[in-house]
C-alpha cells in the first residue's frame, strides 16, 4: 500500500489521486472506500470484528470544508468495529488498520452518508474524506467481570444465536501459554458443556455466536479450569486459557414462549436434577444456570387451578433457594439476598430463606440485619440450633463493633481536646507576647520621654 503525507483535498483531483496512490479496501472491489496510508502502524496486528476500537478522525468534503473532528472536541471516539454502529466506510477502513496507523479514506455516498447526505453538513450524494488514526483496540468483553473476552476471526451468518438448552456442534482448539492442549470436534447442550469437558467460558459465549463464526475466547480461571486446573491437559491451577471456537451448526431449544405451562412443569424436575448434580460436584456456576432456567420459565406464569399454581410456587421457591445457595458458595452475597427475598415474597416464614439471607448479611458485616433474620428463624423454628449459634455470633460482632466505635470516638474526642488545648496554649502565648510587646513599647516611650525632659 502506498503512503503519502500530502494528499490534495480539492474536489477535482482527490478522487484521481486516491485511485492512483491508494488501494480499494471494499470486499467487492467497487472502489467504494479507497485508502491511502499516511503513517504506518506499530505492529502487524489488526482489529477483529466486534473489537472495541478507539480512533481520532477528521471528516471533510472534497471542497476541503471540515464537517466533523474528534480532535476539536479533544476526545477520541470508541465503538465496536464491524457491528454496524458507525458508517460502513469506517467499519471497512478500521478493520484494515494497524495500531497507531494514520490513513485517509475516500468514501462513496453508499459507504458514507448515502444519497440523502446530512442536513446542513453534507450535500446529497457526496463523496467524503476521512482521516483516521487508530489509537487502540481490544476484544469484546462478554461478562461484567471481564472474565471472557471475544475476538471474531470469521463473522457468522444470520442473526440467530444458540440459547440455553440448544444443541451445538463446534470445533475447539484450546491453548495455554502458547501450547495447544485441546483440539476436537464436539457436540454439547448449552448450559451443560461441563459434561463434555468444555470450559464454562466457551459455554457462556455460545449465545453471542452465529453459525459459521470463528472466534478467539480469552478466559480467566473462573471461566476456564478454576483453581483446580486440568491435570489431564497438564494445566495447573488459576491459569488463563485461550480457546478458538468455530460454531459449525446448532439446533435451538424451545424458548419459554414456545412452550405451554404443562410442558414447562414436566421439564422442570429434570432441569432441577441437573442443577443438583452440578451443585454436588461443586460446579456452582453451572448449577446456577439450570436453576435460572426454571425461574425464567415459571416466574411470569399463573396456574389454571390451585394445584397447578402450587406446583409453580414450589418450583420457584426451590429454584430461588438453590440459587441463593450457589451464590453463597460463590461469595456473591447481594445475589443471595435478592433470591431469598423472592422466596420470602412467596412464603414470608420460609426458614431456609431467612437463614440464608442472614448468612449473607452476616458475611457482608450487616450484623443487625443478620441478627433480625436469625431471630425470625427461631420464631419459625424454636429448636434451630444453628440459628441460635448465629445469633450469638451476631451479638458478639455487634458488641465488638460498638466497642471499636467507642474507641474510635474516644480517641477522636481526645485528639480534639488535645488540639483545642494546643490551640488555646498557642493563643495564650501569642496574647502574652502581644501584651509584652505593648508593655515594652510603652516603657520604651516613657524612657524616651524622660530622656527628652529638661533636667
Amino acid at each position: 500500500m502506498t503512503t503519502d503525507q500530502d494528499l490534495p483535498l480539492d474536489g477535482q483531483s482527490a478522487p484521481t489521486v486516491f485511485v492512483s496512490k491508494g488501494i480499494d479496501i471494499t470486499p467487492n472491489k467497487d472502489q467504494g472506500v479507497i485508502k491511502v496510508v499516511k503513517r504506518q502502524g506499530l505492529d502487524g496486528e489488526r482489529p477483529m470484528i466486534g473489537d472495541r476500537v478507539t480512533v481520532h478522525y477528521t471528516g471533510k468534503l472534497l471542497t476541503g470544508k471540515k464537517f466533523d473532528c474528534s480532535r476539536d472536541r479533544r476526545e477520541p471516539f470508541s465503538f465496536n468495529v464491524g457491528k454496524g454502529q458507525v458508517l460502513k466506510a469506517w467499519d471497512i477502513g478500521v478493520l484494515s488498520m494497524q495500531r497507531g496507523e494514520v490513513c485517509s479514506l475516500l468514501c462513496k455516498p453508499e459507504y458514507a452518508y448515502g444519497f440523502a447526505g446530512n442536513p446542513n453538513k453534507i450535500p446529497p450524494n457526496s463523496l467524503v474524506l476521512f482521516e483516521m488514526e487508530l489509537l487502540k483496540f481490544e476484544g469484546e468483553v462478554l461478562t461484567d467481570d471481564g472474565g471472557i473476552i471475544r475476538r471474531i476471526k470469521v463473522k457468522g451468518d444470520g442473526y440467530i444465536n444458540p440459547n440455553d438448552g440448544a444443541t451445538v456442534d463446534v470445533h475447539l482448539e484450546g491453548s495455554c501459554g502458547g501450547q495447544l492442549f485441546d483440539c476436537r470436534d464436539v457436540s454439547f447442550t448449552v448450559g451443560e458443556a461441563e459434561d463434555k469437558g468444555v470450559p464454562l467460558g466457551v459455554d457462556r459465549a455460545m449465545d453471542k455466536m452465529q453459525k459459521g463464526e470463528c472466534c478467539i475466547l480469552y478466559l480467566k480461571p473462573k471461566y476456564g479450569f478454576g483453581n483446580e486446573g486440568k491435570p489431564e491437559f497438564k494445566i495447573g491451577p488459576d491459569k488463563d486459557i485461550v480457546y478458538e471456537v468455530t460454531l459449525k451448526d446448532f439446533q435451538r431449544a424451545k424458548e419459554s414462549w414456545e412452550m405451554d405451562l404443562n410442558e414447562k412443569l414436566d421439564l422442570a424436575p429434570g432441569i432441577k436434577h441437573k442443577g443438583n448434580q452440578y451443585f454436588k460436584a461443586e460446579r456452582y456456576q453451572q448449577a446456577a444456570i439450570q436453576y435460572q432456567r426454571i425461574i425464567s420459565w415459571l416466574e411470569m406464569e399463573c396456574g389454571s387451578g390451585v394445584e397447578q399454581q402450587k406446583r409453580i410456587q414450589e418450583f420457584l421457591v426451590t429454584a430461588h433457594l438453590n440459587l441463593a445457595m450457589c451464590f453463597l458458595r460463590l461469595k456473591e452475597f447481594s445475589q443471595v439476598v435478592e433470591n431469598c427475598n423472592k422466596v420470602i415474597e412467596i412464603d414470608e416464614s420460609n426458614e431456609k430463606a431467612l437463614y440464608r439471607r442472614g448468612e449473607a448479611r452476616l458475611l457482608r458485616n450487616e450484623f443487625s440485619l443478620a441478627l433480625a433474620d436469625f431471630q425470625q428463624v427461631l420464631q419459625v423454628s424454636p429448636l434451630n440450633r444453628a440459628a441460635r449459634a448465629q445469633i450469638s455470633i451476631c451479638q458478639s460482632k455487634i458488641k465488638e463493633h460498638d466497642e471499636q466505635d467507642k474507641k474510635i470516638y474516644a480517641n477522636m474526642f481526645q485528639k480534639f481536646a488535645e488540639r483545642d488545648a494546643k490551640v488555646g496554649k498557642m493563643k495564650r502565648r501569642r496574647d502574652d507576647g502581644l501584651r509584652s510587646g505593648v508593655n515594652g513599647e510603652v516603657c520604651s516611650k516613657r524612657r524616651r520621654r524622660s530622656q527628652d525632659c529638661l533636667s
